[in-house]
């Protein structure tokens, strides 16, 4: 079995014509989507047509990260469509409940305190189709004002997230400052995330929390040296005596979604195939042919497969084992 961790929500287009009218009342009409069964249906089909094209048995989906809005206002309009996005994947699930999953998005507002989202992780908690959530580690979208991840402000969360069982896929979402793209302030939260987790007491308060980190760790595998030298040197707040940092760095688990051989087997490597859950966000990003090879860049199973000393147990544990292991709630 091939259990994909990270993908999305694959939406009719009417769909998002309901954001902007939420965005054009001012937080003053709610309305409703007013998806029908039948649209629903032919976006659902997509999604496993897109699975059946590459041998991928489950996909886990969520909301598509850069269109949540977490820094709108007025905050009542981000928990609106948080919620209607939920629903739309509840019943995505429900027309194919043996292909698909969800991981719920959470309305984590910008400036607004967190147990404001605590009613929306509970209400999906209460339902089968869920096995997770998509955390974002930046509801300012770049603006510079979130506390770190590491920080107490998302505390009352974690202890949350730990009570129901339920794994947290960290994945920032938009991004509207003219130093980076959405897709660039991916990569950046998520190492800061990474670093800020790292270096705070969150995994010792919270020893049962499960934070997987998307797009591979973001820049933190590739600049692990860095943060080796860090741990180590007093100047930089480290000792000599600390836990290594590749050590801490397996206290988190990791999706594979890399569109590079190279940095798929760097990941694999530095933190183990034991710590790695098969991703592809497909369709996405990778979503087209590389030239070279005629084959999607989202395509990565093969690319697995073929990976120099990756034993048949090894692929096992990145391709359903550690899925299992980090979605509890998965159905057998």
């Amino acid at each position: 079995m091939v259990i994909d961790a990270h993908a999305h929500l694959n939406a009719p287009e009417v769909f998002y014509a309901y954001k902007a009218r939420l965005q054009s009342s001012g937080g003053h009409h709610r309305g409703d989507p007013k998806i029908s069964d039948e649209a629903l249906a032919a976006a659902a089909a997509r999604n496993v047509a897109a699975l059946d094209e590459v041998g991928t048995t489950m996909q886990l989906i969520s909301p598509r990260p850069y269109q949540l809005m977490s820094s709108a206002r007025p905050e009542r309009v981000v928990h609106w469509w948080v919620e209607a996005n939920n629903d739309l994947i509840r019943r995505s699930v429900d027309l194919h409940p043996d292909r698909l999953a969800g991981v719920a998005a959470l309305p984590v507002c910008a400036g607004r305190p967190v147990e404001e989202a605590l009613a929306e992780l509970d209400r999906v908690a209460a339902m089968p189709q869920f096995v997770g959530v998509c955390l974002n580690p930046d509801p300012s979208e770049g603006a510079g004002t979130t506390p770190p991840l590491g920080g107490a402000y998302w505390y009352p969360l974690f202890e949350r997230l730990v009570a129901h069982d339920l794994p947290a896929l960290v994945h920032s979402a938009g991004c509207f400052n003219e130093r980076e793209t959405y897709s660039e302030h991916f990569i950046t939260e998520e190492s800061i995330a990474i670093l800020t987790v790292l270096r705070s007491d969150t995994l010792a308060d919270f020893p049962e929390l499960k934070l997987i980190i998307a797009h591979g760790g973001g820049s933190v595998p590739y600049q692990i040296g860095r943060w080796q030298a860090e741990r180590l040197m007093p100047s930089l707040g480290g000792s000599p005596g600390a836990e290594r940092f590749e050590v801490s760095l397996r206290r988190l688990w990791f999706d594979t979604v890399l569109h590079n051989p190279a940095s798929l087997r760097l990941l694999l490597e530095t933190v183990g195939p034991d710590r790695c859950l098969f991703g592809t966000e497909r369709p996405g990003s990778g979503s087209v042919a590389d030239p070279r090879t005629g084959r999607h860049l989202d395509d990565i199973k093969p690319v697995i497969d073929a990976m120099p000393g990756l034993s048949e147990g090894e692929k096992q544990l990145v391709f359903e084992g550690n899925a299992r292991k980090v979605f509890s709630r998965l159905p057998c």
